[in-house]
């Protein structure tokens, strides 16, 4: 049985993740004189050039996007499929953890970071693998009941 819904869910899910990691998370910007300089998943791009100490966001991200799509084609497997969407789910949250410690390492006392668009993405694919994982325990309760009918 194919699952539609599901399927949707995180068919979206997968887009909104590469979009976010091709967009700029936010930027910082000093308070007195200086360049201000923009964060994305892989790397800070500084005014002299990059700086690639935040690539563990572009890591978490990646591996979330891409279990996403695979989560797709594990339809006749309901529970592994419901296991790997929890686990995936943790992973977008740990992207938020990440993205907390990395913004505080690079902002010092006399920058402001200014937060952008691309940074709530992570969150929207979070409450799309949420509710395919509903949708997935909903069908696996379904397919149950109806072999107990049998």
């Amino acid at each position: 049985m194919i699952q539609r819904k599901q399927s949707v869910f995180l068919l979206i899910a997968f887009i909104v993740s590469l979009v976010c990691l091709c967009l700029p998370l936010g930027s910082f910007e000093p308070q007195a004189m200086g360049v201000s300089f923009k964060m994305y998943n892989l790397m800070v791009v500084l005014g002299s050039g990059a700086d690639y100490s935040v690539c563990g966001l572009f890591g978490l991200l990646l591996i979330s996007s891409v279990l996403s799509l695979a989560i797709i084609f594990l339809y006749k497997n309901r529970p592994l499929q419901s296991r790997l969407c929890l686990c995936n789910m943790f992973l977008l949250l740990a992207w938020y953890v990440v993205l907390g410690v990395m913004t505080r390492n690079v902002i010092s006392a006399d920058t402001n970071f200014h937060i952008s668009f691309a940074a709530c993405l992570p969150a929207v694919a979070l409450i799309l693998n949420f509710m395919a994982r509903v949708a997935i325990v909903k069908d696996e309760k379904m397919v149950r009941a109806s072999e107990r009918i049998r």
